[in-house]
């Protein structure tokens, strides 16, 4: 039978002269209905097949090259869990009709759902990718609809001064600890740190290194290791065959734990997530003097924007520019607080001369 009904909903599931499976949601419930589009699905098939007409894509076939061609990349799974979500939109939807009226429900359910422009931004950013390249790479589509992005706040940096993180090391689990230092020390991401294994470290170069598969940014990211960070990756050995870090014999999986979050309320800070510590990291690095070049080589940044962040918290390169625009005021005066119009005022003005001349 080529009609299905799920979810109330009938779905066309046949067979192309091509041999090609497809299976598309008919968008209602009425079998009337649902059969006459089964029919021109089949009508478009066979024109296709015969007459070498484009076919008609769906979003479900969008979706599918569009994670085959991005497999590499790793936001990979980040965008298998947002099309997974969006399926409930656009799944089985011919690509034609998706329109400005069907994205805009989209970020509407999205922000009743409690997330941030930031968030619903990305899922509509995934849409507008995978739309562009079925337009301009894959040619499926003509033209595709605009995808309208909401307004956000300016880039979140959270970090912590010297003294809140040596509160937060006290109050969190030892291996949690250990590993939220060893993040402080180097700035490396949750993920590379709770995968670091013993065959990335070479203690005696003082030296670990991340993966091109491994990174972000899919380059390799040498990690110079402090006095501190030799230290707690030292105080690691023994303890598991493969990992540095590990929990009772088991390597660590999972960070922003119940115990981080208790951690963080205890030692009374707040707005705080565990990828703050890098930008902790890149914070105390700026402040120290670290050059941006120099900082965006040690995070693995792949472009200079993301250094330039932290740029406003280093300013002492500054200095001397505006030290040119001295000599406008009277310092002296300034540092008391007088004003110099109202000093000028009570003296008594010299009296003007007239041009006997005249």
């Amino acid at each position: 039978m080529s009609l299905r009904k799920r979810g109330g909903v009938w779905w066309v599931d046949l067979v192309a002269p091509s041999g090609e499976r497809v299976r598309r949601t008919t968008g209602t419930a009425n079998k009337v209905l649902a059969q006459e589009f089964q029919d021109r699905i089949k009508s478009e098939l066979w024109r296709v097949a015969r007459l070498g007409e484009r076919p008609r894509r769906t979003w479900n076939d969008a979706a599918v090259r569009w994670l085959k061609e991005q497999s590499h990349k790793a936001t990979a799974r980040e965008d298998r869990a947002k099309l997974r979500w969006l399926d409930r939109h656009l799944g089985g939807r011919e690509l034609e009709t998706i329109n400005r009226a069907l994205l805009d429900q989209i970020t509407e359910d999205k922000l009743a759902g409690g997330c941030s422009n930031a968030t619903v931004n990305r899922v509509l950013a995934l849409v507008r990718a995978i739309l562009r390249k079925c337009v301009r790479d894959w040619e499926w589509l003509d033209k595709a609809p605009a995808v309208r992005m909401l307004r956000e706040s300016g880039r979140r940096i959270r970090y912590l001064e010297r003294h809140e993180a040596r509160r937060l090391l006290a109050e969190l689990p030892e291996h949690l600890a250990d590993m939220a230092a060893f993040s402080l020390c180097t700035g490396l991401r949750a993920a590379n740190v709770t995968g670091l294994m013993w065959t990335q470290v070479d203690l005696d170069r003082r030296l670990a290194w991340i993966h091109p598969d491994q990174a972000k940014a899919r380059k390799a990211i040498p990690v110079p290791l402090n006095a501190e960070a030799v230290a707690l990756v030292a105080k690691q050995l023994g303890k598991h065959a493969t990992h540095v870090f590990s929990f009772r014999g088991s390597r660590i999986t999972q960070v922003s734990t119940k115990a981080w979050y208790t951690a963080l309320e205890r030692a009374g800070i707040e707005d705080f997530r565990w990828h703050d510590l890098r930008h902790t990291w890149a914070s105390w690095h700026v402040q120290g003097g670290t050059p941006l070049y120099v900082l965006q080589e040690m995070g693995g940044w792949s472009s200079t924007d993301m250094v330039r962040r932290y740029a406003h918290l280093a300013a002492d390169h500054l200095a001397p520019y505006a030290e040119r625009l001295g000599g406008l005021c009277d310092v002296e005066a300034a540092i008391h607080g007088t004003n110099l119009s109202q000093a000028g005022a009570g003296k008594k003005k010299a009296p003007r001369s007239r041009d006997l001349s005249a």
